[in-house]
């Protein structure tokens, strides 16, 4: 995507990422990454922190599921995306600009930890009627193989 601004940031997740979907059933995971430069002080011989930045990150689609399953809080992550810039209105009428990123890649780093990767079943993100992924290959409670009863043809859903 030609003129986007792309970065990559490392640092650790303060919290878990909250999964949640779209009207349409597009999977999105929000969670903030925080990183701070870390520097030697030789006078001191110790190691100081720096400002810590706060970056405020959306994960879509597949990737939003997979982070919201294997991503916990204070995990260490690398995770490259694209900047953007959103401007709101608060309800006390002033005007702010956050700036967010929207991650494309993203895992654990492995400076100061191990893990073991599990290759995931393709599928397009979407969820289908029933609240299961459309070949994401995730357990589905309330997915069965079994026909729906009379009722459950009628337009009964799960109760959420």
């Amino acid at each position: 995507m030609s003129g986007e601004t792309t970065i990559t940031i490392i640092g650790n997740l303060t919290a878990d990422p909250e999964l949640r979907y779209t009207q349409s059933g597009t999977a999105v995971a929000g969670f903030t990454i925080a990183s701070s430069a870390r520097t030697f002080n030789k006078s001191v011989e110790q190691w100081e922190d720096g400002e810590v930045l706060f970056m405020r990150c959306s994960a879509w689609r597949d990737l939003g599921e997979h982070v919201g399953e294997s991503l916990t809080r204070g995990t260490r992550v690398i995770a490259s995306g694209r900047l953007r810039q959103r401007t709101f209105e608060t309800s006390d009428g002033d005007k702010r600009t956050v700036m967010e990123m929207t991650v494309d890649e993203i895992g654990p780093s492995l400076r100061f930890a191990t893990a073991r990767p599990v290759k995931a079943a393709r599928g397009n993100g979407q969820r289908n009627g029933n609240g299961s992924a459309s070949g994401g290959g995730f357990d589905d409670p309330w997915a069965s193989s079994q026909p729906a009863p009379a009722a459950a043809a009628a337009g009964d859903a799960p109760p959420f």
